[in-house]
This record gives C-alpha cells, sequence and structure tokens, in this order.
C-alpha cells in the first residue's frame, strides 16, 4: 500500500476536527439564544411587551384567577374561573371562605352557618372589644343561629338592589379583575427570564425594583400574562386556562334560596 504524503495525511486529520469544532460553535451559539423556539415577544421593549400581554388579555374568553390580594379591607385568597358571561370559584377572608357563582346577573353565594352568623367575628369581640374601643359585636342570637343554619350550604341568590351585590360581583368580573390586576404603574423596564406553570416567560416591571408590579409574559405561544406581583407585597396572581371555557349550571331549586330585596343582616 502506498503511503500518503505527509501533509496530505495532516489535512485529512485537521479536517474533521474542524468540522466537529464548526458544527460545535453552531450548537452553543443555538443554544445561548434566549428566543428560539418563543413567540417572540423577548425581544421587544418592555412597553411593547406589556401591551402584547395586555391585548391578549383583552381578547381572551376565560381564565383562571388563583392567588393572594392584599388591601386595605383585609387579604383575600382568590381562586376563580371567569369568563364574559359569568364565573365560578371560591374567595377566602380572615375569617371565611364562601364560594360565588354568577351566571349572567344572577349572583349566587354559598356558604357555612359561622359565615352568616359571624362566628368568628363575635369570638374576637368577646375576647377583647374592637380596636377603635367601641362596643364588642354581639354574639349570634339563638334566631340569629337558626337562621344561620337554615342558609349552610346553601345558594343564597344576592339581590340586585342590596349594598353587597356590587362588592360581590366584582369577584366574578373578568375584564374589572384582569384590569386592576395586571396593569403596570410607573416607567416599564423589561426584568429577567422565568417559568411559569413550565412555560418560559419574561418580566416587565413597573419601576427598576417593581414596586409598580411585576408581569410574567408567556414567551411561548399567545403572549398571555401568567403571573403578575403586585407592589409592595401587596400579593401574587397567577393566571391560566387561558380561553379554556367552563360549564355554568343555575343551581337546582332545593338547594337555592332567594331572599328578595335584601340579604338577612346576619
Amino acid at each position: 500500500m502506498t503511503a500518503l504524503p505527509y501533509a496530505s495525511r495532516i489535512r485529512r486529520a485537521v479536517l474533521p476536527v474542524a468540522l466537529c469544532a464548526g458544527l460545535a460553535a453552531g450548537l452553543t451559539a443555538c443554544a445561548s439564544d434566549p428566543d428560539e423556539g418563543t413567540n417572540g415577544v423577548g425581544k421587544l421593549e418592555a412597553t411593547a411587551i406589556e401591551q402584547k400581554a395586555q391585548t391578549a388579555a383583552d381578547a381572551a374568553k376565560a381564565v383562571r384567577l388563583a392567588g393572594t390580594l392584599v388591601s386595605k379591607g383585609g387579604t383575600y385568597k382568590l381562586n376563580m374561573r371567569l369568563k364574559q358571561d359569568g364565573a365560578s370559584g371560591s374567595v377566602t377572608t380572615k375569617n371565611s371562605t364562601f364560594e360565588l357563582l354568577r351566571i349572567g346577573d344572577a349572583l349566587y353565594l354559598k356558604a357555612d352557618a359561622g359565615f352568616w352568623a359571624h362566628d368568628e367575628e363575635a369570638s374576637d369581640g368577646k375576647n377583647g372589644g374592637s380596636a377603635s374601643g367601641g362596643a364588642s359585636p354581639a354574639a349570634p342570637t339563638e334566631a340569629d343561629s337558626e337562621a344561620a343554619d337554615k342558609l349552610d350550604d346553601k345558594y343564597v341568590k344576592v339581590p340586585q338592589d342590596d349594598p353587597s351585590y356590587k362588592q360581590l360581583r366584582g369577584f366574578t368580573d373578568m375584564d374589572l379583575l384582569l384590569d386592576g390586576l395586571i396593569g403596570l404603574h410607573g416607567d416599564v423596564v423589561k426584568g429577567d427570564r422565568d417559568k411559569i406553570g413550565g412555560i418560559r416567560t419574561v418580566k416587565v416591571k413597573g419601576g427598576e425594583d417593581g414596586e409598580g408590579g411585576t408581569l410574567d409574559v408567556a414567551l411561548e405561544g399567545t403572549p398571555f400574562p401568567l403571573q403578575f406581583a403586585r407592589g409592595g407585597g401587596a400579593g401574587v396572581v397567577v393566571l391560566s386556562e387561558w380561553d379554556k371555557d367552563f360549564p355554568l349550571e343555575e343551581p337546582s331549586k332545593d338547594q337555592t334560596l332567594d331572599y328578595g330585596k335584601q340579604l338577612p343582616r346576619t
């Protein structure tokens, strides 16, 4: 067998090495591209990302909203499925948990007897009175307890004339909740990449430190907002199941109570 010249042997040995090195460099370059396989939103400026998320949310037909909201009125834990013509889910406050169901304008509230009798409020009052120094809340009377027992685990239709109707309906209004929860305040800046529910996101913040809120926007599929952290530690909500419809059914008559124009005072 004729031996190859020395120079030819060197070229044949170097060529595969060079090809492998070039291929490795190309793969490394691709792997370092954070926008590969995304919807491209991460390449935009912060204000454009926020606008994309807002547009996607405005066009959505349904969403699940779950998390904690902190306000002067207290802390609320929400787990609501929302769409344009109604909603269902639960709201938890310091003293109680209640369920809400809205179909069109018909709003139903479901809770246990303790919620209607305000047992925990009365107990707090007996232990130390009100913070303002006023009279302690009166403990439930026997009549109150009996009325509460009748309401236990029933769907109570909230009259539209009742003062609580507007407040309770607010927890079931998709547009109202989204407008109030995913709006950033201050100069909007782009933040880090993250993952929410296994989906890659890019953060946009109101202010450098997120004092005006921090929004995680999906980098996969439609650029929906997936999480919003309110500024000042005022709560975090996760938004999921975008555009997934769900059924809403009127409760059965034997599980429903209608109090006419106003809910019972207890």
